[in-house]
């Protein structure tokens, strides 16, 4: 086939429900800094925001519709990772998310305990900042 898409050049939306959607906010705004890029409520019965940064590549979509329960992670290895390589900004990222309360969780995965820490989001998702550049 000659009509290759090229998927590196797609905008990413990873997108989920929630049972908790302002705490959800609260931890990937507060927390983790991301902007509040949009935020819809009763669309077909859906309330959700579009949290990520201007001008990047990709961004995070929570979704919660009223009278469905969504539940928490189906495990403790379904994780978000942010590769953080300077220093000081992982560390201002850490700080962050210690100001608003969460700590540190063991990691699944031992591997990513080695150069970052892991945070359970509001639903039990895990969030990975790798204080690390991603091999390109």
């Amino acid at each position: 086939m000659t009509d290759d898409v090229d998927l590196g050049l797609a905008h990413l939306r990873v997108a989920r429900p929630t049972d908790a959607l302002e705490a959800v906010v609260r931890f990937y705004r507060d927390g983790l800094g991301l902007d509040l890029l949009y935020e819809f409520r009763d669309h077909d019965g859906f309330d959700g925001v579009m949290l990520g940064r201007k001008g990047a590549g990709y961004h995070l979509e929570f979704t919660r519709k009223a009278g469905h329960r969504t539940g928490k992670a189906p495990t403790e290895d379904n994780l978000l990772v942010f590769y953080l390589p300077d220093r000081v900004e992982w560390q201002a990222a850490m700080d962050r998310l210690l100001c608003q309360g969460h700590r540190p969780v063991a990691s699944f995965n031992p591997y990513w305990d080695n150069h970052g820490k892991t945070f359970a989001d509001p639903d039990g998702y895990r969030v990975v900042l790798q204080n690390a550049a991603w091999p390109a």
